[in-house]
């Protein structure tokens, strides 16, 4: 294996990423990432039957032998501006117009991938979902119970690290399986008003920062059906984690917080050799969790309890389509679009003021740039555009509506070195 002359180096830098990472920071779909690496996210998060750089594995681990030789480092800046605005005094929510701060969130991504055989490869990679982060200066719920402090918000991070192995059965045929470990954090501010709601009122809020492990595995494949027609599937399990035992009293089912499966499809259709055009469905399963399902709409059990409230999200559906172009041998130019299913509904807006995941429709660019033969460059922008969702929590809320609005903005650069 070929880790020495690429790899080492940049599984160190990584690791130190690693240890500084904690926010979210990536362009998402409810807290999904939308794509991993350059070129996935500057073709709207497509990329299940193509490769373009290291991280392709992270959308489909069958891609591995098709990336080769390759070490990747990049660096993703994720930019997302969020709001509250309530309507009327007519409940417990102060009136007016909230903005969240803390709007620039960095991290570090990238691996290495190897070939081991003509037909074989092995790698390792870390990647990032885009996870849940608001900081209100004030705390709009502090008219809920006493005790309230500010600000209020959470402060959710998860991180990925996967070992991916490939195998092309043959010439057309490639599958791939990806164990993965999964690490989240989170603290919560401000949610003191709910502990009396609560059967561990003592692991509500305010408990600094709490760590979950766990993990699953992803599994891929592609099959090129004709030289200008390929298909691919890729499926990622459900995290399995451990509780956040600091807030055991918030989270539904004693602070549990899994991370939820998710299941791929796509085709890529070349008209010409230098051209890819890419369609793909992607489903996440949020239902399966209950801290992120449960209705927060009483009546409900105690905040904490297997019954307790959640986001009250549901199963989401993403539509994508991307494409690239090589104009020459060393530049590759890309574009994409996303657009999404709704992820909850209006009676749920109180709970998610937390985490107001609302944009469904995502444009992006980029391009790969070859230095050398070894070297090349990458750059994404992706644009989540603004959306709003407004609504009333019946038993919670009085006749107020609050309406949340989010937008998103992403820069990934990265530099990549092929032997």
């Amino acid at each position: 294996m070929h880790l020495t002359r690429g790899g080492a180096p940049l599984i160190g830098l990584l690791t130190m990423g690693l240890l500084a990472w904690a926010n979210p920071a990536a362009a998402t779909n409810g807290m999904f990432a939308n794509g991993y690496g350059g070129g996935s996210k500057a073709m709207g998060g497509t990329g299940v039957t193509l490769s373009t750089d290291v991280l392709s594995t992270a959308q489909n681990p069958a891609l591995g032998v098709s990336e080769g030789n390759i070490a990747s480092l990049c660096i993703d800046q994720f930019m997302p501006q969020r709001n509250v605005d309530v309507a009327n005094n007519e409940g417990p929510l102060p009136v007016g117009k909230f903005d969240s701060k803390n709007n620039w969130f960095p991290i570090v991504c990238g691996g290495v991938n190897t070939l081991v055989a003509p037909d074989w490869s092995v790698g390792v990679m870390a990647f990032a979902n885009g996870g849940m982060n608001t900081h209100y200066d004030t705390n709009l719920f502090a008219n809920f119970g006493p005790g309230a402090t500010s600000p209020l918000g959470i402060d959710m991070g998860q991180e990925f690290i996967a070992l991916n192995v490939a195998h092309d059965i043959t010439d057309r045929l490639a599958v791939g399986v990806a164990p993965t470990l999964a690490v989240q954090r989170v603290a919560v501010q401000g949610v003191q008003p709910f502990a009396p709601m609560s059967w561990s009122p003592n692991s509500v809020s305010n408990n600094g920062y709490d760590y979950s492990v766990g993990g699953g595995v992803k599994l891929g494949a592609t099959y090129a059906i004709t030289n200008y027609l390929t298909i691919g599937a890729a499926y990622q399990s459900k995290m399995y984690m451990t509780p956040f035992d600091k807030y055991k009293g918030l989270f539904a089912g004693s602070g549990s917080f899994d991370i939820p499966a998710w299941v791929s499809d796509g085709i890529d259709i070349k008209p010409a050799r230098n051209f890819d055009l890419l369609l793909e469905h992607e489903r996440i399963f949020y239902s399966d969790v209950k801290s992120i399902a449960a209705s927060g709409v009483p009546p409900f059990g105690p905040l904490g309890s297997p019954t307790g409230p959640g986001f009250g999200w549901k199963d989401m559906d993403v539509f994508r389509v991307g494409v690239q172009w090589w104009p020459t041998h060393d530049l590759a130019l890309r574009a994409g679009f996303s657009k999404a299913t709704s992820f909850t509904d209006s009676s749920q807006v109180l709970f998610n003021v937390l985490a107001p995941a609302t944009p469904t429709t995502h444009a992006s660019t980029g391009f790969t740039y070859r230095l050398n033969d070894s070297y090349s460059i990458c750059v994404a922008y992706v644009h989540a555009f603004s959306h709003s969702f407004s609504g009333n929590t019946p038993g919670l809320m009085g006749n107020q509506v609050a309406t949340l609005t989010m937008s998103q903005d992403e820069l990934l650069t990265g530099i990549s070195y092929k032997w």
